[in-house]
């Protein structure tokens, strides 16, 4: 499993990239997804993420999670072609941390549990799931908290 994982250093103190490498790889284990895949985290700030969401989404505002799929697909379909490297490239995913925390703040959470949240949801957008529809959100509801308890269970 090859995982970029950058965070800002404002927010370095508070996160590692050994506890989020564990909640991406247990996000994508659950979908059967191994050591051949590739994708990119950032942990960053409302501006940054602001910037992109509005270059890409055409939104003036930040946002709590980016997603952006270098491959689009459905969730569980494999990748139509095979790249020469052999990794299965996903794409990025950007998380606010600073929104994250406010998220966390109002929903009564941990912090960890809101960005785990977060990963999840992200990757979850990679692997081609969406919740543009009651039944496709609830959908991606019930494998978010599937997967957050099962990485509460094996991270404890």
């Amino acid at each position: 499993m090859k995982l970029g994982i950058q965070i800002d250093k404002k927010f370095q103190k508070h996160l590692s990239k050994e506890w989020l490498h564990q909640v991406v790889e247990h996000s994508l284990v659950a979908h059967g997804i191994g050591s051949e895949v590739e994708l990119g985290l950032l942990i960053t700030d409302d501006e940054t993420v602001r910037k992109l969401n509005q270059e890409y989404r055409g939104v003036d505002e930040p946002t709590d999670v980016l997603s952006f799929a270098l491959v689009e697909r459905k969730p569980g379909s494999s990748p139509f072609i095979t790249p020469p490297d052999g990794l299965l490239h996903l794409g990025e995913v950007v998380i606010s941390y600073p929104q994250a925390a406010r998220q966390a703040e109002e929903n009564n959470h941990q912090l960890e549990e809101e960005i785990a949240l977060l990963v999840i949801h992200g990757v979850l957008h990679l692997l081609g799931y969406e919740h543009d529809e009651p039944a496709r959100e609830w959908e991606m509801r019930a494998l978010e908290e599937r997967i957050l308890s099962e990485i509460e269970k094996r991270l404890k």
